[in-house]
């Protein structure tokens, strides 16, 4: 016999395995996107800067999982160290798509996502949240900025020129853009 002769055994099995399903209120077919997070004291830090996930799931002490439905905006930072300070500094802004769409490979999101922006090293993680914290100062949250402006901001960065302004009027644009057919 291959069952557990216990509901109890069975219980305990199924409440240590997290449940990657789509949370109450979506399909269960509905592809997650899930993102690695994770937390080590002063040596790694792995964290969401902006984003709605779906749902957080912790795995141990250390590390968390947060899942995004299709469509979802979010940024990721990255901060390492070792015993002489900062050795790397990263902020990506994606995506995440549905299993049709082209998707980037990016170590820590499964399957993937559409890669908007990826800024690496102190200045240009600076220089990306200031813009950040500018948006959030317009009182428009991050994750319904236009991904145009994080294309461009990515651009930008690429070509060592300075970063535009995400202002009330693009974002208007944006939003009539969207309500077109």
């Amino acid at each position: 016999m291959t069952a557990s002769a216990s509901p109890a055994a069975d219980a305990a099995t199924a409440t240590q395995q997290p449940s990657f399903a789509a949370p109450s209120g979506q399909s269960a077919n509905t592809p997650l996107t899930r993102v690695a997070l994770a937390y080590i004291d002063q040596r790694f830090d792995l964290y969401l800067r902006f984003g709605e996930p779906a749902r957080i799931l912790r795995l141990d002490q250390w590390r968390r999982c947060a899942l995004f439905l299709p469509g979802a905006m979010l940024c990721r930072i990255r901060w390492q160290a070792n015993a002489y300070g900062t050795i790397r500094w990263q902020l990506m802004v994606m995506q995440t798509c549905t299993p049709l769409d082209g998707a980037q490979r990016i170590p820590g999101v499964q399957p993937g996502a559409r890669l908007l922006m990826h800024a690496e090293g102190d200045g240009q993680v600076r220089a990306v949240l200031e813009r950040i914290d500018a948006i959030e100062a317009l009182g428009i949250a991050p994750v319904v900025a236009s991904p145009a402006y994080w294309r461009t901001l990515a651009n930008r960065l690429a070509a060592r020129l300075p970063l535009p302004d995400y202002t009330a009027e693009r974002h208007a644009a944006w939003l009539a853009g969207r309500a077109l057919p």
